[in-house]
């Protein structure tokens, strides 16, 4: 406990660990209360002695305080402590876990009334009694205490577990075991520290104004995916896991080859036909398919004009910051739905629209059209053109490796969030940043070989493999699987070259560089996630959980569904309802009923957060909210 801080000590016996403390810590203001009355707690061995030392130090005692209603102690009305310290807890005789759980749980609900909105509430137990990994050794979880259990139920999270220091508080004499005056034994016990966590939020409903293919449209983002979007992890002067991430692999590869990267300036929409150029690993039906609000189909010149300027800045080579997040409007949490047109011809569709799944479609466009302004500008000097696309011939004539138009052996390269609409699974990303890098290399160099041996290098110390499949390479990782690949995009104008592309998924190297427990935290508001790397730590330093243990909750849904029912559509709502804390669903069990048409479905999902205490209660409320989710707007018939 850190000095010139307000303590509030309560379910104190003797006093003894209360006085330890103002002797400790002189500059702290202590505040000891128990819940006997003072006649009753002077008959404690050196009560009064460790009485009269708080108080000539300064502090208060205070008697009759029942720790699970401390917001009713007129005494405390009105204050607010930086700590709250419940040592060894107890409900008194040979009461057992369930009393003790309901006792740790009431204590925790009461003492966020009194507890600074930075505040740490500390709680000791004996060795066993937590139920965490910590104790050793552990109990099983029904026969423990569930101390982080029932500390999340007054939005509360594990912040840190260390060993309780019995040898600074010589004089503290351990008493109340089963209401006598006889001490617990503390010999391998346990401090549990808490703090407060971030509420959840709703999800949003965010309404997306954007220029594609020269007309301006309109749409809904997904409510499911709305805390995904406008979050500027890649832009210059962040310093998020995934930039860091992005800057090693940049780093690395500028050791070989040249490398030319344009920042996200493009839209989250494109055109169904945009796919015919093919995404890497990009399955159709797992495409976010939107239903536009708005089409202005005579967008006037000007915008065009500017859309073209805005293309020019991009390509430049310069950071280039989007203004979409100025545009958007939050409209609360309202019910989005997207088309699935999963018989889309890509070939002929036009009219269909999705968030991008992938970057190469939009990379190509972006080359694309910087070739036609590099081949307006060289029309001012046509006979020099002649003259060194002579040269050039010359050289491949030679059998030299041309520049190949200035671009062999560079590799130019774009990233940003990509979106797919996948089940929920425990590595199954719905959005995530995508490293997109693309260059023309001369075959005679094996680039596949080349490149594949420079990303081990890399990638290796942290668990990533190379594994050569037809038509590229991935890398692979466990236990999330794939994480990047290196592949052929279209076919190259000169034989004797190769278009490569390598995409890689930022956010799950940035979980497997940092050693983080989840990639959700990578999502996380919380500063103590973002502190942790103001300083750029350099890749392979191991992130500090700031929520420890957090507990799972298994809960199971059925219901009966129509002839219209679409697994994806119930996916979507799961992540939306429980605010993104489902990490599994499993299917467990399905009936066709064979009358009415119907089928039955049955599935398990688990609840888990590293990011937000999430308790029985909540994920029980998330769950009721997904039940009405369900059966209003997929109207299906909850079982």
């Amino acid at each position: 406990m850190s000095p010139s801080r307000s303590i509030l000590l309560v379910g104190e016996g003797n006093f003894s660990f209360s006085a330890s403390v103002c002797k400790l810590q002189s500059e702290s203001s202590i505040t000891a209360t128990c819940l006997p009355h003072q006649e009753e707690a002077l008959r404690h061995e050196g009560a009064a002695s460790n009485i009269q030392t708080i108080r000539d130090s300064g502090g208060a005692v205070l008697f009759e305080v029942d720790c699970t209603k401390l917001e009713e102690c007129a005494s405390l009305q009105g204050r607010m402590f930086d700590r709250v310290v419940f040592n060894f807890p107890h409900c008194g005789r040979k009461s057992g876990v369930k009393k003790n759980r309901e006792l740790l749980k009431s204590f925790f609900l009461s003492c966020i009334q009194v507890l600074a909105e930075d505040g740490e509430v500390h709680v000791s137990l004996c060795n066993g009694q937590g139920g965490t990994p910590a104790d050793q050794p552990k109990r099983e979880w029904h026969n423990s205490w569930q101390v982080v259990a029932m500390a999340a139920e007054a939005h509360l999270i594990l912040t840190a577990v260390r060993h309780f220091d019995n040898e600074n508080h010589q004089n503290y004499k351990c008493t109340g075991y089963r209401s006598q005056d006889k001490g617990f034994h503390v010999e391998k016990a346990l401090l549990h520290v808490f703090t407060r966590s971030l509420p959840f939020t709703s999800a949003q409903k965010i309404e997306v104004e954007e220029i594609i293919e020269g007309e301006k449209v309109l749409y809904n983002i997904p409510a499911e995916l709305s805390d995904y979007v406008f979050r500027k992890f890649l832009c210059p002067d962040s310093f998020h896991p995934v930039k860091l991430v992005q800057d090693f692999l940049l780093e690395g590869l500028e050791e070989n080859w040249p490398v030319a990267l344009t920042t996200e300036s493009v839209s989250f929409l494109i055109v169904a036909k945009q796919l015919q150029t093919g995404c890497c690993g990009t399955d159709i039906s797992q495409c976010y398919w939107i239903h536009l609000l708005q089409k202005d189909f005579t967008a006037d010149t000007e915008r065009k004009d500017a859309c073209c300027s805005d293309t020019q800045e991009a390509l430049s080579g310069l950071s280039v910051t989007s203004d979409k997040a100025d545009r958007i409007r939050s409209k609360g949490d309202e019910n989005v739905r997207c088309v699935f047109p999963l018989d889309v011809d890509l070939e002929v569709e036009s009219d269909h629209y999705m968030l991008r799944p992938c970057l190469l479609p939009q990379m190509e466009k972006l080359q694309t059209q910087k070739e036609e302004i590099n081949n307006s500008s060289d029309l001012q000097d046509e006979s020099e053109k002649t003259k060194t696309s002579a040269e050039d011939e010359g050289n491949k004539k030679d059998g030299t490796c041309g520049d190949c138009n200035g671009i062999a052996n560079m590799l130019h390269g774009t990233s940003g969030v990509v979106f797919r609409n996948v089940p929920v699974s425990l590595w199954a990303l719905p959005a995530f940043h995508e490293l997109l890098l693309t260059g023309v290399f001369p075959s005679e160099c094996e680039p596949f070989k080349l490149l594949g041996h420079k990303l081990e290098s890399l990638l290796a110390p942290y668990g990533v493999s190379v594994v050569t499949e037809e038509g590229g390479l991935h890398l692979m990782a466990q236990p999330m699987g794939l994480v990047g690949e290196v592949f052929t995009t279209t076919a190259s104008e000169n034989s004797s070259h190769v278009n490569i592309g390598i995409s890689l998924n930022l956010d799950l190297l940035a979980v497997l560089l940092f050693s983080l427990p989840d990639w959700r935290l990578l999502w996380s508001h919380d500063q103590r996630f973002s502190k942790q790397f103001t300083r750029h730590p350099p890749v392979g330093t191991p992130f500090r959980p700031f929520c420890l243990f957090p507990e799972p909750f298994s809960f199971d849904i059925s219901f009966w569904t129509g002839p219209t029912w679409e697994e994806v559509w119930f996916h979507a709502a799961v992540r939306e309802a429980s605010h993104g804390t489902v990490e599994q669903v499993k299917l467990i069990d399905t009936f066709s009923h064979p009358d009415l048409s119907q089928i039955s479905y049955c599935y398990r999902l688990i609840y888990h957060s590293h990011t937000h205490a999430l308790s029985h209660t909540q994920a029980l409320q998330f769950h009721k909210q997904l039940e009405f989710l369900l059966s209003t707007r997929l109207q299906v018939t909850i079982r």
